[in-house]
């Protein structure tokens, strides 16, 4: 069961949040949705989950229309909202109960026994909710999100503000959700979306700047090293792409520098040459791959 997306626009007072954007989410992969804050990652979310409705533009969840199939839509759809509201005054078994009332789920017990172990809250489930800890209180809002068995699961920061250990708890039990499902993944972990997901959607703006599997931008970008340099006096980029044309600059500020380098070569002593030819001084000069942050910042820079 597929998403899809065609010229979805949302726009707040006089605000575009979402502009014209387009983009599909396919089955048994997790879309890592991705941008700065205010870049409208939750409220293509919120319009997927029928949660919101988009001022323009049409979004299709199993080939359903998000606007004129709202209820079957949310049947569908499992949401982790990023705030993860829960009953904190209720119990783990208690809440899940609620919610599995709420889906009118036959075999109710059965089914949040089964959620219950498969999120590793059996020894927590009969705790009150205000009790756990920021870990145990994710699972159970991915709990919430998959009672019903959802074909498509929408995850808004599900890891935010989670430990290194719970960090990688919960990617595994995200990764073991993926068979036969859609999800969306969003988080501002950069190296979490890039070890999870399959596809990568940068937003910007309102505006979609990156759209592809993660392989083939891995595959663009595994040539390519990104080199940080200061000096001791700024120095023109002509002097940078006259070294090498294939430069591109993510950063450049006074004398601050952070470089691109298309061809793959190690130019920092060619950079180190030009510097002193110029009478100026390098003070610091560190080389290192491009990755799935550098791709980040590129195409997000103002």
């Amino acid at each position: 069961m597929s998403i899809k997306v065609e010229g979805l626009t949302k726009v707040y007072s006089t605000q575009k949040a979402i502009d014209n954007i387009s983009f599909e989410a396919m089955e048994g992969q997790i879309t890592g949705l991705v941008g700065p804050n205010g870049a409208g990652k939750s409220t293509t979310m919120k319009i997927l989950t029928a949660s919101l409705t988009a001022d323009g533009g049409e979004a299709y969840v199993g080939g359903l229309n998000v606007s004129d199939d709202e209820m079957k839509v949310k049947s569908m759809v499992g949401y982790l909202p990023e705030s993860n509201p829960l009953y904190p005054t209720m119990y783990v078994k208690e809440f899940l109960t609620f919610i599995a009332k709420i889906h009118k789920l036959k075999n109710a017990s059965q089914r949040i026994d089964e959620v219950i172990e498969s999120v590793g809250l059996t020894k927590e489930k009969h705790k009150k909710i205000s009790s756990l800890s920021k870990g145990y209180r994710q699972r159970v809002g991915i709990a919430q999100a998959i009672i019903h068995d959802p074909k498509v699961l929408i995850l808004d920061e599900p890891i935010s503000g989670l430990d290194p250990n719970q960090i990688q708890e919960i990617r595994q039990l995200i990764l073991k959700l993926k068979k036969n499902k859609t999800i969306i993944f969003s988080s501002h972990i950069l190296q979490e979306v890039e070890s999870i997901c399959d596809k990568i959607i940068i937003l910007n703006d309102g505006h979609i700047v990156a759209d592809d599997e993660l392989s083939h931008l891995q595959k663009d970008y595994s040539q390519a090293i990104v080199i940080e340099i200061e000096l001791l006096k700024s120095m023109s980029k002509n002097v940078f792409q006259d070294i090498d044309p294939t430069i591109n600059f993510v950063k450049s500020e006074g004398n601050h520098y952070i470089i691109e380098v298309g061809s793959g070569e190690d130019i920092r002593e060619a950079i180190f040459d030009r510097v002193v030819a110029d009478n100026n001084k390098i003070l610091s000069m560190a080389m290192q791959k491009k990755n799935l942050e550098n791709l980040f910042k590129s195409v997000t820079k103002v």
